[in-house]
């Protein structure tokens, strides 16, 4: 399967899980294009731009992959507070809570995969 940029679907969220700014999600896969049992719940580029964050959320049921695909950023992991920038792969996942701002002066673009576990 192939799905160019013009079939795929976009989404712009306000102030997403209590964020700031508008992110844009471009759904580059859906679930339904998956496999059954795949269990793959989001399959996305994000843009943030400067300014913009999505706001701390858990992952109870489910792992969550971020790779930077261009921008710089600050991950914010509950605990501690890091520095993510372009080729920097982040898994959040087990009942782990994360948030992440665009701390930079260009958009902030990631790929996000989240997989869930067993048959949800």
């Amino acid at each position: 399967m192939i799905r160019t940029p013009q079939e795929m679907a976009v989404d712009q969220l306000a102030q997403m899980r209590g964020g700031t700014g508008t992110v844009t999600i471009e759904h580059l896969l859906n679930k339904s294009d998956f496999s059954p049992g795949a269990n793959c719940r989001l399959c996305a580029k994000l843009t943030l731009p400067p300014g913009a964050s999505i706001g701390p959320h858990e992952h109870l049921t489910e792992d969550e992959v971020y790779y930077i695909t261009a921008g710089e950023g600050l991950l914010d992991d509950g605990e501690t507070q890091t520095r993510v920038t372009v080729g920097d792969a982040i898994l959040t996942g087990n009942g782990a809570s994360h948030s992440i701002a665009n701390t930079g002066e260009t958009d902030l673009e990631f790929l996000a995969v989240i997989v869930c576990y067993g048959d949800a």
